[in-house]
């Protein structure tokens, strides 16, 4: 949910947002406090400045040194002008006691005898360190002793060095008392400027990054990469042994809160994240604050003996781009590890681990203990490459440990078979979550409502009118969810409740049917109006106090146009079925389902024309009702929707970053906005927006954050723990794969692209529990680590599931033959794939460019002969409602020497597609180039 006056962001004028959603999400109260002292006055340099800078060359950066902290002020990556990874533009007005820098360390200590942890930072007030001297290798180094309190029981060192060639931060820690000290905690602050505030989008691309964590033991790595997606990215990696164990968020303080060891006083709002502590010991917290949850590694601790020392460090290290990281890895003597198809793992499907590493495997272990098996299957080429298959549902740790000593942990998500976690999910949607009291004052009934885990009930009732009103993400997540079901694994007794929904709620309650707001959709139907309901109606437990608790006028704005694409999909899906199947949606004609979808597009731009001005979540829906117009012969809607689309496309296409937003940074609108900028042939702003993408989207060896695109406030919006927090694939993960797997196509030999893609394509399945509940992300915080218990906005994630999921059959010039989605069998020239994925109606080949789709019908069986290039096509059997498959043939690589694909026997063809009479049992069709 998002929910602002209109303002033009996409122009880069934020104009007081920060201040607006600091007050209205309360998740950055100080926000608008902060921001008026800076208009008012320029920032009062603390005393920590007063001394001046150390301007120090490296290989790599040329660093500058605050010379009373030896905190890092800028840290310039040569040969990219001014661009510096940290705030350090904002180093005047974050110079003031409690303010985290590079270079600051977090520590919690106890002392023999003592059962209580005690924390300490070097942030927390500024006193100028002590010198010491330099070294040979050594730029600067010092005693923390003076920033810390004098109670502290560890002598403090750190060092600023260069080691193999590259900048190596350095703690030494002492013990100088005569007992025994624990370090429960200790954490390495990492403060990158990924302080989006006051600045506009132009800006924010220019000088800022996002950070995320292979939080990966021994093996683990920080990268930091530009918004703009453009290198150098920045690496992290551990220098010795220092493990990284666990990702802690550094939060801000709140207003009339007594805490401030370990708070940063920057607000922490919808333009910044927050910054993290890489901790190598965790401990201390997972006894006191993550008790509740399970940790991602095992919580650790060192004790120190009397004048015993310990050293820890970290290295920095750049890579020309984002998709060189793990070459850089490689090159800097770190483990690196590829999962094929990523990290979530279906238990009927063989999936494929690499690593490469100079040194053996010694052991390799899984926890809980059987959850995955793991075998090796030898090397290809400095790959060492085994087999995996997934046991046990749920997440599951595969530690590896090699013949040095080094100890990698790679986080796993066992699910069930796609498509049955996919049929399990739409059994629950229109059973738990089928609403159906025709008595309800708010006339929802029938329909698919949100849903709260922890209680197991239908929400009824909440302060944020849309998740109770069917609107928004946040409230149509859930029959939005079950009809893009429909698409991949169509149901006929789901699809009966949901034609109900459409005519008994949709169709004149949620998008009106008549008048001059005709297909204009309301924002929602709950809303809160205590003079129109009986006394005590609505829940004294809920704050209604807020802007959030819409009463019945604003609930029936049509100005929303988020809420548009929602109800083009459901009739769009419906179109499609009605047209390509028997007897599955009968409610209507397929016609009236086409023109719905149709008019509801016009609509949006007509009757919301301040947001429609941006890139639409889930907009890639507009490009498919298009499409399906020109088929279908309706030439001049089609003209009509096009003309109205190019209005949009050309304002994107003047703006340097063409994704502008109701939010000040968004990453959900560069999905359309990709889609349109490649459709008119605007291809520099296609690639900007894909930069973008990549800047934001990681190729991580986690299952949370592989392909999971940065989001960071919808719980607030539309979850049931209303937190900013980092989100494990929330919806943008699966919107913004579409993009990629698009680009992937048609430049077939970047396998970077389809890794993040369907990384992000699968995340999704994390999100559907063991009963078919699907939640809208998973809450990324130590404290944690599970899903939201709130349906929410799950059903975009979903959409974007169901848009893109798809069998991709590689062959890698490294890794060899690959199926992303399916299992794969090679012998001879014959190359054997099985489709597992949830809708088995996609493949993708390729050495070919070949993108083979399905409008009606299942493929279960694709081979492809190496040697000829002739494909054969398995269709499964026919069933009730499905007695034809329509095929499509698309070459969009353009691959040169590889003429067009066509049916080596005539089929006859039908809206641009082949039609194949399906059987039996299994139905043959080869494919092959001959003209």
């Amino acid at each position: 949910m998002r929910k602002r006056t209109h303002e033009t962001f996409g122009k880069g004028k934020w104009l007081g947002a920060v201040a607006f959603f600091g007050i209205l999400i309360f998740a950055g109260s100080q926000a608008s406090h902060s921001q008026q002292q800076r208009k008012k006055a320029p920032p009062v340099p603390g005393p920590m400045l007063q001394d001046g800078f150390l301007d120090l060359d490296t290989p790599a950066f040329s660093l500058k040194l605050v010379r009373s902290s030896q905190t890092v002020a800028a840290l310039r990556p040569k040969g990219t002008a001014d661009f510096d990874f940290t705030p350090g533009d904002l180093l005047v007005e974050r110079s003031q006691d409690g303010y985290y820098h590079l270079g600051d360390l977090d520590l919690r200590l106890r002392q023999a005898g003592s059962s209580e942890w005690k924390g300490y930072s070097t942030a927390l007030a500024r006193k100028a360190v002590t010198p010491l001297a330099a070294t040979s290798g050594v730029l600067a180094a010092a005693d923390l002793a003076p920033t810390l309190p004098e109670d502290i029981p560890l002598k403090v060192t750190r060092s600023w060095e260069i080691r193999n060639g590259a900048l190596t931060l350095r703690f030494t820690l002492q013990n100088k008392t005569k007992q025994r000290v624990e370090i429960g905690a200790l954490g390495i602050p990492m403060i990158f400027n990924n302080v989006l505030t006051d600045r506009s989008l132009e800006q924010a691309h220019a000088v800022c990054s996002f950070y995320d964590p292979y939080i990966g033991e021994d093996a683990g790595y920080l990268q930091v990469t530009r918004l703009n997606g453009h290198g150098p990215a920045l690496l992290v990696i551990p220098d010795g042994q220092t493990p990284f164990e666990a990702y802690n968020p550094i939060l801000d303080r709140r207003r009339n809160s007594p805490e401030t060891l370990f708070h940063d006083p920057t607000p922490r709002g919808i333009t910044f994240e927050g910054f993290y502590d890489w901790m190598v010991h965790s401990k201390a917290y997972a006894e006191n604050e993550w008790k509740s949850a399970t940790p991602w590694n095992p919580a650790t601790e060192l004790t120190l003996a009397p004048g015993e020392s310990k050293t820890y460090g970290v290295r920095f290290v750049t890579s020309d781009s984002i998709r060189d990281i793990e070459k850089t890895l490689a090159e800097n003597g770190r483990p690196v590890a590829i999962g094929v198809p990523g990290y979530i793992l279906p238990t009927d499907l063989e999936a494929r681990l690499f690593l490469n590493y100079l040194q053996p495997v010694k052991n390799v272990s899984v926890e809980p203990a059987g959850a995955v098996t793991v075998r090796a299957e030898g090397t290809s080429g400095a790959w060492k490459r085994y087999e995996l298959q997934g046991r046990i549902w749920g997440r599951a740790r595969l530690t590896l440990t090699y013949a040095d000593g080094l100890v990698q942990t790679i986080q796993y998500f066992v699910t069930k078979p796609e498509t049955q976690a996919v049929a399990d999910m739409g059994h629950f949607l229109t059973t738990k979550q089928w609403f159906t009291d025709t008595a309800d004052p708010f006339h929802r009934a029938p329909s698919i409502m949100s849903y709260d885990r922890d209680t197991n009930q239908i929400v009824m009732q909440d302060s944020r009118a849309w998740i109770a009103g069917l609107g928004d993400e946040g409230g149509s997540g859930s029959w939005l969810a079950t009809i893009m079901k429909q698409l991949v694994e169509p149901n006929k007794e789901e699809l009966d409740k949901f034609q109900q929904f459409v005519d008994g709620v949709l169709w004149g309650g949620l998008q009106y049917n008549e008048g001059e707001k005709k297909y204009g959709v309301r924002k929602s139907l709950f809303y809160y109006q205590p003079d129109q309901m009986p006394a005590g109606f609505y829940s004294p437990q809920l704050d209604w106090r807020s802007w959030t608790s819409w009463n019945k006028g604003q609930a029936e704005h049509v100005d929303r146009s988020f809420n548009y694409p929602h109800v083009v999909a459901a009739y769009w899906v419906l179109y499609r079925l009605a047209r390509n199947n028997d007897g599955l949606v009968t409610n209507h004609p397929w016609e009236w389902y086409l023109n719905n979808a149709y008019e509801t597009s016009l609509a949006m731009v007509r009757l919301a024309p301040g947001y429609a001005v941006f890139g639409q979540m889930e907009g890639d829906i507009f490009l498919k009702v298009l499409a399906d117009l020109r088929r279908e012969g309706m030439s001049a809607q089609a003209d009509n929707l096009e003309a109205v689309m190019r209005r949009r496309a050309d304002r994107w296409k003047t703006e340097a970053y063409p994704f502008g937003s109701e939010m000040p940074w968004d990453s959900t609108g560069q999905e359309e906005v990709y889609a349109w900028m490649k459709y008119f042939g605007y291809k520099e702003k296609a690639d900007v927006t894909l930069n973008a993408i990549l800047g934001y989207d990681p190729a991580i060896p986690h299952w949370g954050y592989n392909g999971s695109a940065r989001r960071y406030w919808d719980f607030i919006f539309a979850g049931k723990y209303r937190r900013l927090e980092r989100q494990l694939h929330h919806y943008g993960s699966s919107l913004n794969a579409i993009p990629l797997l698009s680009e992937y196509r048609e430049h077939p030999e970047d396998l970077y692209l389809l890794r993040v893609g369907y990384g992000g394509t699968m995340g999704l399945l994390a999100n559907i529990d063991q009963d078919g509940f699907l939640a809208p992300a998973f809450h990324g915080f130590p404290d944690m680590l599970k899903p939201d218990a709130l349906s929410g906005d799950n059903g975009p994630s979903f959409f974007g599931h169901a848009f893109d999921t798809a069998t991709y059959i590689v062959n890698d010039h490294e890794l060899g033959w690959l199926a992303f989605g399916g299992n794969l069998n090679v012998n001879g020239a014959t190359v054997a794939v099985t489709p597992l994925d949830s809708a088995r109606s996609r493949v993708y080949i390729a050495p070919l460019g070949l993108w083979l789709t399905l409008d009606a019908g299942r493929f279960q069986k694709v081979e492809l002969n190496a040697k000829t290039g002739a494909v054969r096509l398995g269709f499964a059997p026919e069933d009730n409602f499905a007695h034809l498959a329509r095929l499509r043939v698309v070459q969009p690589a353009g691959i040169p020497g590889i003429r067009k694909y066509r049916p080596s026997t005539h089929l006859r063809e039908e809206r641009e597609a082949y039609v194949v009479p399906l059987e039996k049992t299994t139905a043959w069709v080869e494919l092959n180039s001959k003209q």
